[in-house]
């Protein structure tokens, strides 16, 4: 077995990065497995490095890293028959934790490569006006989308921007939100805060928005927080590192999903920032293969029912 090794140094503890590597090729070499390694440098294009690998040959692609080094090597391989394979040493490792991957263990994590299930799971696809990102986490409209940049520097060290989050959670304001699923007459309005347009079970920092959100069931689970203050959504951000669901939730399965804001609210696809505007998001079906873990519990529209029920084509 021959792979394309793509190594981050720089994430998680970049301190650690050299035995990590040590520890990587050795049980890579213990599991019979050829790599050519390359390590990642700022500013390089992983997509297209990935898409490179493939067009030479490359049937597996190893990225160790964190999420976003991850997807970004992902999107590369999105509609290829190449097959990603996740060694997470990042901060959150929300895809790991998502798939069923270890992250505590490299030699745990290596060793799915040859053991774990082969999936093909959905990526899903934003687009804001003409910019358009895939993303296999989630998508956000309004708050979460707002916060994230500063939260991201907090998260990474950079305490000064404590500020600027404080500020932009003050002055943020909800707005209208009218939604249509999968192409439907019924428009869906209300007033909120936040969106999430989720393919994966967590996001951001080690958040589960649901339990049973399915990756390879061919639709979006659209979370709409309506009704919620912004005292009652950090009250969630703290009950969704635990999974646990408010009932003022209005929960939706959807394979296309457009939403109009008034005012207009920040896009982002991934941490990815898309601008602010109408977004239309929409799933593409087995997008990419990837090796998993153990199997998790299959997602059913009666036991997913948040607030609203979901919707009967969605």
């Amino acid at each position: 077995m021959k792979a394309k090794v793509i190594f981050n140094p720089a994430a998680g503890n970049p301190a650690e990065s050299a035995l990590q590597l040590v520890e990587l090729l050795r049980d890579l070499q213990a599991q019979q497995i050829e790599s050519e390694v390359m390590l990642v440098q700022p500013e390089m294009n992983l997509s297209a490095i990935a898409r490179r690998a493939v067009r030479g040959g490359a049937k597996w692609v190893i990225v160790s890293g964190g999420d976003g080094t991850i997807e970004n090597v992902a999107l590369g391989l999105v509609g290829s028959h190449a097959t990603l394979g996740i060694i997470p040493t990042g901060t959150r490792n929300n895809l790991a934790a998502s798939l069923g991957i270890p992250t505590d263990s490299i030699a745990a994590a290596v060793g799915l490569l040859r053991m774990g299930r082969r999936l093909q799971v959905d990526v899903g696809e934003m687009r804001q006006g003409r910019v358009s990102r895939l993303f296999l986490e989630a998508g956000a409209i309004g708050l979460a989308s707002a916060l994230y940049p500063s939260a991201d520097d907090i998260q990474h060290g950079d305490i000064g921007k404590i500020g600027e989050f404080i500020a932009t959670f003050l002055s943020h304001t909800p707005s209208e939100i009218r939604l249509r699923l999968d192409g439907s007459r019924r428009e869906i309005v209300t007033n909120a805060h936040l969106v999430l347009i989720a393919n994966m079970p967590y996001m951001g920092a080690n958040f589960q928005i649901a339990p049973d959100i399915g990756f390879d069931d061919h639709r979006l689970d659209v979370f709409v927080y309506s009704n919620l203050s912004k005292l009652d959504l950090i009250g969630q951000a703290i009950q969704l590192t635990t999974g646990t669901s408010d009932a003022r939730i209005q929960r939706y399965r959807a394979r296309t999903v457009e939403i109009v804001t008034n005012p207009p609210m920040p896009v982002m696809a991934d941490g990815v920032s898309l601008g602010e505007g109408p977004v239309t998001t929409t799933v593409r079906p087995r997008g990419l293969a990837v090796m998993a873990g153990a199997a998790q519990p299959a997602p059913s529209l009666d036991s997913a029912a948040v607030g609203a029920p979901a919707e009967p084509d969605a």
